[in-house]
């Protein structure tokens, strides 16, 4: 494998050394293999790891088979993949409802990623999970096309960087235009399926919630996570009594084709390019 990536014009002047470590998060023994072999190039040429390098400069990684572990995926259907935005680096795509994002077992083909392992397999190119929707959510997310973006998306991730908005339809009128839910999640006890509100146990989860719209016994919202726990965004509604309709495991009662919540856009800068990317995973539940 071979990346090269023409650094962009916010760059500022830095080592080799400190471009693959601190700004790639490439992982110390892959440095030292890039390093050993002499498979770093600026500018076409073999560059040292002490040797600077700054904005215009074309850094070129090659890469062994043993450098990174190369996962298996089945490929399943490439004309599913509805592409949102696409480089050569990391693919954002709009998921349907009802799709896994991942398999669960290695022989599954019905996932998401099968999908798209399927609609990269012409390039030479493999998906690799960044974060996921649940099942029963559709819409906008982003996944990495090598490993080397990988650990770079999810550090965007972490801090915040990589940006959410969800929209729902919930249970009942909540009166208050703008609110946060803060409250910790963790599993359920008896249920496997299942995350509740846990606040000795679980993990920091956080919630922006706007409302767009009151109907006669229901709400439309947006919500935006500074958190990605799983089920998160169910939890936190059910959790203040106005749980997403057509949930089927925190409000079985409600009557919907489908849970209403799905992922309306998602903005990030890229990690490589400094572009900034703002897709809308269309169509919206209200439209």
């Amino acid at each position: 494998m071979q990346l090269s990536i023409t650094l962009p014009p916010s760059t500022t002047q830095t080592t080799v050394r400190e471009l693959l470590e601190t700004e790639w998060l490439i992982p110390r023994k892959v440095r030292h293999f890039l390093r050993t072999r002499k498979n770093v190039l600026k500018n076409n040429s073999t560059v040292m790891f002490h040797e600077t390098v700054e904005s215009g400069d074309k850094i070129t990684l090659i890469f062994e088979e043993d450098d990174y572990t190369i996962p298996h995926i089945i490929p399943g259907n490439a004309k599913a993949i509805n592409v949102l935005w696409e480089d050569d680096h990391l693919i954002i795509v709009n998921k349907p409802y009802g799709q896994k994002t991942h398999p669960n077992q290695p022989q599954e083909t019905e996932s998401l990623l099968n999908d798209l392992a399927a609609y990269l397999k012409p390039k030479n190119q493999i998906p690799y999970v960044v974060h996921r929707l649940d099942k029963e959510t559709s819409g906008a997310i982003v996944f990495a096309k090598n490993p080397v973006i990988l650990p770079v998306l999810g550090r965007l991730l972490e801090q915040k960087e990589i940006n959410r908005h969800y929209e729902a339809e919930v249970s009942g009128l909540i009166k208050n235009k703008h609110f946060t839910i803060n409250q910790p999640i963790g599993r359920h006890r008896h249920d496997r399926r299942k995350r509740v509100i846990d606040s000795k146990k679980g993990d920091k989860a956080i919630t922006h919630v706007t409302v767009i719209e009151q109907l006669n016994n229901s709400t439309r919202i947006e919500c935006q996570l500074d958190t990605g726990r799983t089920h998160q965004i169910r939890v936190h509604l059910e959790s203040i009594h106005h749980p997403i309709i057509g949930d089927p495991l925190y409000n079985p009662t409600s009557h919907a084709k489908r849970l209403q919540l799905h992922a309306k856009s998602l903005q990030l800068i890229h990690p490589f390019t400094k572009e900034e990317i703002n897709v809308q995973a269309t169509p919206f539940l209200f439209d």
